[in-house]
């Protein structure tokens, strides 16, 4: 026996793309959606890095669009910091938060941004002072860059005023 030569384009025309195509099985659909699902979760896993919070056995997952988040962190305001992040990406339908807190401190508002508001309005609804959209710009950090760039849609953490 050895290396037998054969006309490249002569034969059964078995091996063309759209046999190929025709193949694939439901393992392999399966084994790709697993595979587009776990680099959902590396992105979604770098948006809570992005925040910089010390997390610890921060574990993701994701389902049909709603994200399960896990894990141990230092505060309230930390753990609606993750669970808003995770919320404002697109794609996500829901966040299941099962995230334990060391530090108890008062839960704050959610607020999804209508058209035609700024964190100005918001303030004046909630503290009755425009003037303080600075402390929602800042229970909004990292997640927003600018005070006047928030948009329809997009939910923000509302922290209660002492």
């Amino acid at each position: 026996m050895g290396l037998f030569s054969f006309l490249k384009k002569s034969g059964a025309k078995v091996l063309t793309k759209k046999n190929a195509k025709s193949v694939v099985s439901d393992e392999t659909k399966r084994l790709e959606a697993e595979l587009l699902r776990q680099q959902k979760l590396v992105l979604l896993r770098g948006v809570v890095d992005g925040l910089k919070i010390k997390a610890e056995k921060l574990k993701l997952d994701l389902q049909n669009g709603v994200v399960t988040v896990y894990g141990k962190v230092p505060s309230q305001s930390d753990r609606e910091k993750i669970v808003l992040a995770l919320g404002n990406v697109s794609g996500v339908e829901a966040v299941d938060d099962r995230l334990k807190v060391e530090k108890k401190e008062p839960k704050s508002d959610f607020y999804q941004v209508k058209k035609g508001d700024s964190l100005s309005k918001i303030a004046k609804k909630y503290y009755g002072d425009p003037m303080k959209y600075k402390a929602i710009f800042k229970a909004n950090k990292p997640m927003l860059k600018d005070p006047d760039k928030i948009y329809p849609g997009q939910t923000l953490r509302i922290p209660r005023l002492k």
